[in-house]
């Protein structure tokens, strides 16, 4: 069913998100969306333990915290905390198989997962309703589905990350005044092959040019070795500061709210800024930042996505799957210096 409107708002609604970060960051502005049209809806969200870190404390929400790392047990926690519950509708807003099993635990009537189309790793075997198919879509606007499906009433779209004095505190010892601060998280993640980053010496460039504009730059990531290598790297000779696996991701947020631009390839801090409201030049080659881009700041966005569409797979992007992504270890390389500079002086209006 691809219309489906609940007669009145739910008593009690169950969201299963659990990963990753910025699609975490998509699924809560669907959730402050409910909160606003349906106040009086006890939400409860089922959350993986690294995004809980981020997202666990804010009010009027009950989080049950899925660890991947228990296993099996994992599971048996989450049926543990939901035994003798149930819902009155049931948002499956991640389709994966881990969370599929998850959607299966939970007591509700109505269990809502994507069309069949977005419906990875069988989830319609899952769920038992659907929402409406549609192509092209941004990743936050295919999750707002879910709140149309079950008609919640139109809200302007708000996240409200809460961040601490501490980390706030944290953030502030990278301000200088007069001088405007830039945060680079160059790795997208922790997996060596997906093929999402720029080049070391290509960053090193950038860095350079923006120091000759008068700005402060901070280098940011987790605790890979590749993202220690490019902190490592990027910050040598005191070019920028280098606060690689140095942050918790309350900090991190802190430390990308307080900054006037942020750098980045596709990654979940992308998506933290943007609920920050800080302004984002994505660096998009493998992906297509239409689909997973930062939602409020698309005109920053270097976009050779179409490019390595006919490089490397002799396609216009019009011809290939909504989403596919392009596993080329040179695709990012078609993103120039000339490129990102071109948008940091536009930015600053140089």
């Amino acid at each position: 069913m691809s219309d489906l409107i609940l007669k009145a708002p739910p008593a009690r609604l169950c969201v299963v998100r659990l990963s990753a970060i910025g699609d975490t960051c998509h699924a809560l502005a669907v959730v402050r969306r409910i909160q606003d049209g349906w106040p009086a809806t006890d939400i409860t969200w089922i959350i993986g333990k690294t995004e809980a870190s981020l997202l666990a404390d804010i009010a009027g929400i009950e989080f049950i915290i899925f660890d991947k790392s228990d296993g099996r047990r994992a599971y048996r926690k989450v049926q543990q905390q939901l035994a003798g519950r149930s819902f009155d509708v049931a948002l499956c807003m991640h389709a994966s198989m881990r969370a599929n099993f998850l959607c299966r635990k939970i007591a509700a009537p109505i269990r809502l997962g994507f069309d069949r189309a977005r419906a990875k790793d069988f989830q319609w075997l899952f769920t038992n309703q659907r929402i409406a198919a549609a192509k092209g879509q941004h990743a936050l606007e295919a999750m707002m589905s879910f709140a149309t499906a079950i008609g919640v009433p139109p809200q302007p779209i708000r996240w409200d990350v809460p961040i601490d004095d501490e980390a706030r505190e944290f953030a502030a010892g990278f301000k200088n005044p007069g001088r405007p601060l830039v945060a680079i998280s160059p790795c997208s993640s922790q997996r060596s092959r997906n093929y999402r980053n720029w080049s070391i010496e290509n960053f090193t460039a950038v860095i350079s040019h923006m120091k000759r504009l008068g700005c402060d730059v901070v280098i940011s990531g987790g605790r890979s070795d590749l993202e220690i290598e490019y902190g490592t790297a990027l910050s040598a000779k005191g070019s920028a500061e280098n606060v690689v696996a140095r942050t918790s991701l309350k900090q991190l947020a802190a430390l990308i709210e307080a900054s006037d631009l942020l750098i980045c390839p596709d990654s979940g801090p992308a998506h933290i800024a943007t609920t920050c409201g800080t302004p984002v030049l994505g660096l998009y080659a493998t992906s297509n930042p239409d689909r997973t881009g930062p939602f409020a700041a698309r005109e920053l966005t270097v976009n050779r996505y179409p490019d390595a569409a006919r490089k490397y797979l002799g396609k216009a992007v019009e011809q290939l799957r909504w989403g596919q992504r392009i596993r080329h270890p040179d695709a990012m390389n078609l993103i120039t210096i000339k490129d990102v500079t071109d948008k940091i002086d536009g930015f600053f209006s140089i």
